[in-house]
């Protein structure tokens, strides 16, 4: 096999996943940001870092032990080579999250939010934290010593543990206490600011009392990141009839993955660090020093305890998911059988979704009830609705896709309740994991077959549609209803084949569909538009056409959250493209694609990004918008992102996202959105009275005057 052919204007795509967080990490920076709402972006850069390493690194570690000649296609690096970029890149990474962390938190001290050092606990602090170890910590605590009787234990992914080298007598040896999983990563001081002390100093302060009779030296905690990147596909027991112990098998086995970071608080000694390096097979260049927390979740705890007054100047301006613009109140049912609805997340709420299948759930027309399932809330009213149904005498299918990463043992459990509930619950394919959003609701009206279908961008998840953008469009279109009942009956006998009218699902006719829509766009030349919105992009076919698309004169817009390898403004290759990134208050997540212009756009929305795994290797689904009212919100929603100029970022030639400056008034998608939102459904006359005011204020302005 020859070396694959290295484009001009392609990048790695886990340098430009870097590049993405670094981009999470800038709205940590960002001063207009309210302090705990930085101190966020700062725990989710973390957050992402922790997952990157344990997925994209770990699995560049299994290629470059399989096969270390294999290059990647957008880059011609090998696996060695790419991870060896990926240390230099995340090295400089780790100095700028900590220095934005000791900014942050320093402002928050005037506020009485004070995370400290055991060194700056006031005298009564500091006798209570010692009894409160030695009354409620040192009983669970297990402490180990590593000697020739005493083996090095397996050190858990992402969880602290506290070392120091122990001195007794001529005897040296290495003593190890986990930070117990069961006690709260931070210890709260008395009295009425919020004064903390995170849980791995208390106890590195307080080695003493653990290790009585050793000399202590070099005190430090640690964190190991291990390999998670685990296919279940590959494994021996794939054969097995029980797929749900399958993944408990596999979750099993992910706990002993071998290491690709670790992580200390203080530099290690020479002699430690050559004995972390040997222990667990890493180079010095997968150790990293953080002077910040190496788990930051409880960030989200402390925001939740601020008083009132506090909240006003540290947080955002709390926003509540409104009633959907495209409803009225009462039955959802009867109303998406006469129109089709947009539900538009966070912005509005995902409530008239659930509504609907409420209804669905104890209406005596309501025959069957089909949905597939990726991610789920630890709380879900849409499994009791499910339920429901089912005991209700509805024959309620639901795929769930056990494989959704670091969710599966959720999934596991609420399968297993459905199941009990009566509902015929199904896991989809071996090798292709099922990502696709939609739910079908058959119903019979006057003797006739008649259907409800939803179709969406992101998950059923009650949670995050309050955090991530999605947009959830519910059709009764008969045609497409009848794709959804083939695309049921397909995921219920294992046929991927099949053959649909209206949707475009993968593996076998999106990525073929999209690839057409682009060439129609480029028979049309100049006059060719292509414009889209995704949270990845890597497919090698896709990105050909787009600068085949390019080099046509067609003009292209991609907005594209995290990971691009393709290159905007290169000569003679993608000099028609661009390409925005939107990062802010909410996790953009929706897909939409967007052929041609005006009256005869082509307007698809679905689950899957350009991704080679989306489209090659899952089923996805994505759906067109024949509503004239959605096409139109749509593509005005697009117009708005692409205007924006106060979180957006456009990427230059090389890779690197630059800011826009802004061009006379500020535009900031979000914000536009929710206050369209608020709008929508207030009486016409009051918002165009007070548009009316607003523009006699500016107007009134102009001659320094107030009304």
């Amino acid at each position: 096999m020859g070396k694959p052919e290295i484009l001009d204007y392609t990048q790695n795509r886990e340098l430009s996943w870097l590049r993405f967080n670094q981009r999470v990490l800038q709205e940590a920076q960002d001063e207009t940001v309210p302090l705990m709402e930085r101190m966020k972006f700062v725990a989710i850069f973390t957050s992402n870092l922790d997952e990157f390493f344990m997925i994209r690194v770990g699995s560049l570690y299994d290629m470059a032990a399989a096969d270390n000649k294999k290059r990647d296609t957008k880059s011609g690096m090998t696996p060695g080579q790419q991870l060896a970029a990926i240390y230099k890149a995340v090295a400089p990474l780790y100095k700028e999250r900590d220095k934005t962390y000791a900014e942050i938190k320093k402002q928050l001290h005037p506020y009485g939010v004070c995370g400290l050092d055991y060194k700056e606990l006031e005298q009564q602090e500091r006798k209570y934290a010692r009894k409160y170890f030695k009354d409620q910590v040192l009983p669970v605590l297990s402490p180990q010593i590593v000697d020739a009787n005493h083996p090095f234990p397996h050190l858990l992914n992402k969880e602290i543990y506290v070392v120091a080298n122990l001195k007794e007598n001529d005897r040296t040896m290495m003593g190890i206490v986990p930070v117990p999983q069961y006690i709260s990563d931070i210890l709260y001081l008395p009295g009425y600011d919020i004064r903390y002390i995170r849980m791995e100093k208390v106890i590195m302060e307080h080695l003493d009392m653990v290790f009585g009779q050793y000399q202590i030296s070099d005190e430090n905690y640690i964190c190991v990141t291990r390999n998670a990147d685990i296919s279940p596909d590959d494994e021996a027991f794939a054969d097995s009839e029980d797929f749900r112990n399958i993944m408990q098998e596999t979750l099993h086995k992910r706990r002993r993955m071998a290491v690709v970071r670790l992580e200390t608080a203080n530099p290690l000694t020479r002699n430690m660090e050559k004995f972390f390096c040997e222990r667990f097979k890493i180079t010095s260049d997968c150790i990293f020093r953080t002077k910040m927390p190496m788990k930051l979740g409880f960030i989200f705890t402390i925001a939740d305890k601020l008083p009132e007054s506090m909240k006003r100047a540290l947080i955002d301006k709390p926003f509540t998911p409104q009633p959907p613009a495209m409803l009225a109140d009462g039955c959802v049912m009867e109303q998406v059988k006469r129109k089709d609805v947009l539900l538009s997340f966070p912005y509005e709420s995902m409530d008239p979704f659930l509504q609907l299948i409420k209804e669905a759930s104890a209406d005596p027309d309501v025959m069957t009830i089909k949905i597939t399932i990726y991610r789920l809330a630890k709380k879900a009213r849409l499994v009791e609705y499910l339920c429901a149904a089912a005991e209700n005498g509805k024959e309620v299918t639901v795929l769930i896709e056990l494989r959704a990463r670091f969710d599966e043992q959720n999934n596991i459990d609420w399968s297993e309740r459905m199941e009990e509930a009566g509902c015929r619950v199904i896991y989809g394919f071996e090798e292709y994991k099922v990502h696709s959003k939609i739910c079908l609701i058959t119903y019979r009206s006057r003797n006739e077959i008649r259907y409800i279908t939803q179709i969406g961008t992101g998950n059923y998840n009650e949670k995050t549609a309050k955090m991530y953008t999605d947009y959830s469009l519910i059709t009764s279109n008969r045609e497409i209803g009848e794709d959804a009942a083939v695309f049921f009956k397909n995921m219920s006998i294992g046929n991927l084949e099949g053959v649909y009218k209206h949707l475009i699902v993968s593996p076998v006719s999106l990525k073929p569909k999209v690839l057409s829509l682009i060439d129609d766009e480029i028979k049309k030349g100049e006059n060719g538009r292509v414009l889209m919105k995704m949270n990845s992009l890597t497919d090698m076919d896709f990105i050909r056409k787009v600068s085949e698309a390019s080099q046509a004169g067609v003009k292209i817009e991609l907005i594209v959250r995290g990971i691009c390898c393709i290159l905007p403004g290169i000569p003679g290759r993608t000099e028609n493209l661009h390409v925005t990134s939107i990062v802010g208050r909410y996790l953009e997540h929706p897909r939409v694609f967007v052929f041609g212009s005006g009256t005869e756009a082509k307007v698809y929305i679905g689950s899957a990004d350009m991704m080679t795994r989306n489209t090659e290797k899952r089923v996805e689904v994505a759906c067109p918008i024949y509503s004239d009212v959605i096409r139109k919100k749509l593509i005005h929603d697009l117009k708005v992102m692409l205007a924006d100029n106060v979180k957006a970022r456009r990427m230059a030639s090389d890779g690197i996202y630059k800011k826009k400056k802004p061009d006379g008034r500020q535009i900031n998608a979000q914000e536009t959105f929710m206050k369209e939102a608020v709008n929508a459904r207030r009486p016409a006359r009051t918002v165009k009275k007070r548009e009316k005011s607003a523009l006699l204020d500016k107007v009134m302005g102009l001659f320094g005057k107030k009304r």
